[in-house]
């Protein structure tokens, strides 16, 4: 069955279709030399894991950044936010100069979603959005995006300060 055809039936039935995107986190086995709370994006794999224990991580689907966007190394946490406000970068106004200078938290124009975490050194976060679909894709500036339920999951397991590790 296609996935329009599914979609269609959903929609007609009120049940919901699940796409890999909006799985929900997985508790995988995970190599690497990472201290547990450490978050590991892998861009390449558009994944973000929060090692849990030696071996172990939870595993979510993200969106990263497009080409020419991405970026790799270590920073931290420095911030965590409910329903934030967000201004365009410099960057994305230049690029989209009718955006508004500030689009209200909670509104559905909101690209961060139901929350964000602030990532030290940058303008980047890893933050929701109110576009799922681009979650698994080479979609952003060069933040991480999640899926609302996601973020606020990884929201709950984690605290300013925690390590995050951004690979390609």
């Amino acid at each position: 069955m296609s996935m329009r055809i599914a979609v269609a039936l959903a929609a007609a039935f009120g049940i919901g279709v699940s796409t890999a995107a909006e799985a929900a986190p997985d508790i995988v086995g995970f190599h690497g030399d990472y201290s547990p709370g450490t978050i590991v994006v892998k861009t390449n794999e558009r994944r973000l894991y929060l090692v849990v224990e030696q071996g172990r991580a939870v595993r979510y689907p993200v969106g990263v950044g497009r080409s020419g966007k991405q970026w790799a190394g270590t920073t931290r946490i420095d911030g965590k936010y409910l329903n934030p406000a967000w201004s365009p970068p410099s960057e994305v106004k230049r690029d989209k100069p009718s955006m508004p200078d500030i689009i209200p938290g909670g509104s559905p124009r909101n690209p961060m979603g139901v929350a964000a975490m602030t990532l030290a050194g940058g303008e980047y976060a890893i933050h929701g959005t109110n576009m799922p679909g681009s979650v698994g894709g080479f979609v952003s500036y060069g933040c991480i995006r999640m899926l609302n339920d996601d973020i606020s999951d990884l929201y709950q397991r984690v605290s300013v300060g925690t390590t995050v590790v951004v690979t390609r």
